[in-house]
This record gives structure tokens, C-alpha cells and sequence, in this order.
């Protein structure tokens, strides 16, 4: 299949945006790439083989439309109607539209392989479909739970009722029946008329106070359907439109796949999310050869993020719980990984390892109502100074840490007196990701001499380790921050 050129945009995690506008550069080559809170806009040229390889983001969209965000009046007739017109268009403009939909995929109507994935059909009998329909629920709070952590306070995500759909459908249905009614102005083909879709709304700031997404995204789905003789849908669309309306900007565009990015078909049991455990792998600079480490591995996410991205590097997981490990090996044995990644059942304050005998050590240390944050705080220096001890001269730490232990760091590593516990979280975070991770998707360590300067001025007590970025990321409901360090000399406690 020919590439399709084209404008897109991708959602994104908070705080992973400038992990996903460097990945789209170097992995896709993309052009005119433009950030914005939980969105990334690019364009390429790429094929949608290697589109489905994005792993910061979290759902890729074709871009249709991008205009300056809706003038907020007290007539909302009015603002319905500019809304609609950012959407309404003549039918051919869609015919094409659905036409470069198709060709991405290589397929002609509902048959393509995406379209296929997870589907769940009306009518099929509970006890035929009971485990299929278990793992489409998972599949959705998951794609739910994904969708609300990029986006700003107060967005959800709606679709046209179905009683409105309902009302819409008898004047499809009838179009349908006698196609050839249709003449002059609207040329419109059988093809179109049964075509379905559904509209997802999601509407933020000024414009939610006077429209709420529902009313947003009924209003829409009946304008459409009266306009291009469509059929809704709610369930089994051939087409999904998003329209994402905020203080920002006003954005139309369709999704390419069915199933979120985020969701990695390798991964059976899910811990960490996919694409935190990815970032914080690509801030490790893995290497063909080097020796990783995650020293409180859980399920295995961060070495099955890294051993799928860096297959050339040698994994080792550790972690005290039989229980973890066991649902670690069998993500393994899914992924296909069992010669990559090797595991141990040891202590991280004890790791029967040598000294100095990993090129990147990378931990998610565990936080939430079900772990013991307390006892976390007072072990997190005998974490940092074993992991420390079986790191390289030049090595790198990523750390995911909550914001109690973020805090608790902070006052390990004795910062600069106009570093505070809250210099991140208060709005530095975003200058902090810039310079630790440029637009041109280099490295902190290598921005400037300023930069290196900076680093080597704010040496940890531990001797050996100096700071190189800090990213404030969410997890949905909670925050979290991504340390990163490096080792420039020798640990003075070595084995």
C-alpha cells in the first residue's frame, strides 16, 4: 500500500508529551510537530504499520480539523450552530474523508482487521460471549481510564443518544430503500447512506460552562445524520468522529485504531502503565549490549517496555514477591521474551549482584492505599545506595516515585537553596522536562555545558550520583514524578 501523508494527532499521559513529540521525530519522522496539554499534533509520511509503534501515546487520531477555540457567548444557539459548521460538511468532503479512512487501512467498508478487534455484537447469546464480553469491559474502562488522564479537569468523552439516533434513522432508512430520490445538491451514494458512525464530544473550560459534551455531541450526530443520510451507531460504528473543544483550540479528527495505543497485545497482565514504563526506558539510553536492571520489577512492565524498544540489551528483574514474579514470567513467556529477561527473587536492599555491574537501572519503587508509603520513605536511601553500588561509572537511575517520595528526595539530595519540595509539582515542571529532554529529542547531558555545569553542582551524598531531569507525569488519578540520575564515579561503599 502507498503511504498516506497526512496530518495527525496523538493523546498522551500529562507530563508525556514532550517523550511522545521526540518519539514521533525519531521514529516517524514527523514535521511540524506542535504540543499541547495531553495532545501532540505531527505530520508524516509514514506507513500505519509503523504508526502502531507509537508507544508514549495513548490514542492516534487523523487530524481533520484545527481552528482557534469557539468565541463563548450566552446564545448557545449560536454557538451550536458554529459548532456544527466546524463539523458539517458536504457529502463528498466526507465520501473522501471516509475514502482516506479506508485506504489507510487498506480495506474496504467494516471488514478491515481493526474494525474486527474486539468487536461485540448486539445480539450474540450472554453464554456464548461471556469471556468475550468480560474482556471488552476491561477494554474500555481501560481505554476510559487512559482517555481521562491526558485531558484536562472537567472533560469526558460522550456520544448522540440513542433515542436521537433513533429519530434520525427512519429518514437514512428511507433514503436508503429509494436511493435514486436523491438529485441535484446531494449526488449521494448507497455506499453512504448505510454508512454508520457515532460522535465522541468532549467539551473543557469556558465552552463546558454553557454546553455540556452531551448536548454538544447529540447536536452534532443529528447534523450529521441529516446531512450526509448516515446511520448512528453506538456500538459497531464504521467510523468514530472526536470532537475536542476547549480553551485551546477546536479540534475534529477520527481515530486509526479501535483499541488504544497503550494497550500492548505482548502485556497479559497489566501493571505499570505502558507508557510510563516506556518513558522511563527511554530515559535510561539503552544501548546494544548494556546490562539493565529493575530491582523491583512487580509484573515486568519496564523490562517488557525495554526489551520490546532495545532487544539488543540484556535484562535482568528482580523483586522480593513470589507472586509478582510468577505474573512476571508468564508476561514474559506471552511476550516471547524468555531469552531477554532474566529473574531472581531477591530483597532491593540486598541484591546478591557484583558492584558495578549494570549499565541502567530502572524502578517503579511501588506507592498507593496498598503499599505502605511510610515504610517506602524510610528505605528509599538504602534503595538509592544499593542500586547505586551494582550501577557503572556513566550509568544512568530512572526512579518513578510518588509525590511523598519525590518530596522525601529532595530533601536527600540536598538541592540548591531555591529548589523546594514543590518546585516541580508548582509549575517548574514543564521547564524542567524542556531542558532535560529538548525539542530535538536530545538528552539533558547533552544540551549545554551550562546544564552539565548544573548537574555536577547539585552531587548527591551518596558521592557518586548527580541529578539529570525530573518529569512530572500523572498516573490518572495521582501524580507521579520521573527521577533520573547518573553515576560519575566510583561507589565509595563497593563490594
Amino acid at each position: 500500500m502507498a503511504s498516506l501523508g497526512g496530518r495527525y494527532f496523538c493523546t498522551a499521559g500529562r507530563g508525556l508529551e514532550p517523550f511522545l513529540a521526540r518519539e514521533v521525530r525519531a521514529r516517524l519522522g514527523a514535521a511540524e510537530v506542535d504540543c499541547v496539554s495531553g495532545k501532540v499534533f505531527f505530520s508524516t509520511e509514514a506507513e500505519p504499520g509503523e504508526l502502531r509503534k507509537l508507544k508514549a501515546g495513548e490514542r492516534l487520531f487523523l487530524l481533520l480539523k484545527k481552528r482557534p477555540p469557539l468565541a463563548v457567548s450566552r446564545d448557545k444557539g449560536k454557538m451550536l450552530h458554529e459548532i456544527k459548521s466546524l463539523v458539517i460538511e458536504e457529502p463528498k468532503y466526507w465520501l473522501d474523508v471516509i475514502s482516506i479512512w479506508r485506504n489507510f487501512h487498506g480495506c474496504e467498508g467494516k471488514k478491515d482487521d481493526v474494525s474486527q478487534e474486539n468487536r461485540l455484537p448486539l445480539k450474540r447469546k450472554s453464554e456464548e460471549t461471556n469471556t468475550a464480553t468480560k474482556r471488552q469491559k476491561t477494554e474500555q474502562v481501560r481505554e476510559t481510564v487512559s482517555e481521562e488522564c491526558q485531558v484536562e479537569a472537567g472533560e469526558r468523552c460522550v456520544v448522540p443518544e440513542r433515542k436521537s439516533s433513533r429519530d434520525c434513522q427512519t429518514e437514512s432508512k428511507t433514503s436508503l430503500e429509494d436511493p435514486s430520490k436523491s438529485s441535484g445538491e446531494e449526488p449521494v451514494k448507497n455506499e453512504q447512506l448505510s454508512f454508520s458512525f457515532r460522535v465522541s464530544c468532549r467539551c473543557s473550560g469556558a465552552i463546558a460552562k454553557v454546553l455540556p459534551s452531551q448536548e454538544t455531541g447529540r447536536a452534532i450526530g443529528i447534523a450529521l445524520m441529516k446531512q450526509c443520510g448516515w446511520r448512528a451507531d453506538l456500538r459497531e460504528p464504521d467510523l468514530e468522529i472526536f470532537v475536542h473543544l476547549n480553551d485551546i483550540h477546536s479540534v475534529v479528527g477520527i481515530p486509526l485504531f479501535r483499541l488504544p495505543l497503550a494497550n500492548r497485545e505482548y502485556i497479559k497482565t497489566a501493571g505499570l502503565r505502558s507508557t510510563i514504563a516506556w518513558a522511563m526506558a527511554s530515559l535510561a539510553e539503552i544501548s546494544a549490549g548494556a546490562f539493565v536492571l529493575d530491582p523491583m520489577c512487580g509484573l515486568g512492565t519496564i523490562l517488557l517496555e525495554a526489551a520490546k524498544e532495545w532487544p539488543e540489551a540484556c535484562y535482568w528483574g528482580a523483586d522480593i514477591s513470589d507472586s509478582q514474579l510468577e505474573g512476571a514470567d508468564v508476561n514474559i513467556r506471552t511476550a516471547g521474551l524468555m531469552d531477554k529477561i532474566e529473574l531472581l527473587k531477591a530483597s532491593v536492599k540486598a541484591l546478591p549482584l557484583p558492584s558495578e555491574s549494570f549499565d541502567a537501572v530502572i524502578l517503579d519503587i511501588p506507592f498507593g492505599k496498598k503499599f505502605k508509603i511510610t515504610k517506602d520513605i524510610q528505605l528509599l536511601p538504602d534503595i538509592l545506595q544499593e542500586t547505586e553500588r551494582v550501577l557503572r561509572v556513566g550509568g544512568t537511575i530512572v526512579l518513578l516515585l510518588s509525590q511523598d517520595l519525590h518530596k522525601r528526595m529532595d530533601g536527600i539530595t540536598k538541592c540548591a537553596e531555591n529548589d523546594s519540595p514543590n518546585a516541580v509539582s508548582d509549575g517548574a515542571s514543564e521547564t524542567t522536562t524542556a531542558k532535560a529532554l529538548n525539542v530535538d529529542g536530545n538528552s539533558s547531558s547533552s544540551v549545554n555545558g551550562v546544564q552539565e555545569s548544573l548537574l555536577s553542582s547539585r552531587q548527591m551524598p551518596f558521592g557518586s550520583l548527580v541529578p539529570d531531569g525530573v518529569y512530572g507525569v500523572s498516573l490518572g488519578r495521582t501524580d507521579a514524578f520521573i527521577h533520573k540520575y547518573r553515576k560519575i564515579s566510583s561507589s565509595a561503599g563497593n563490594w
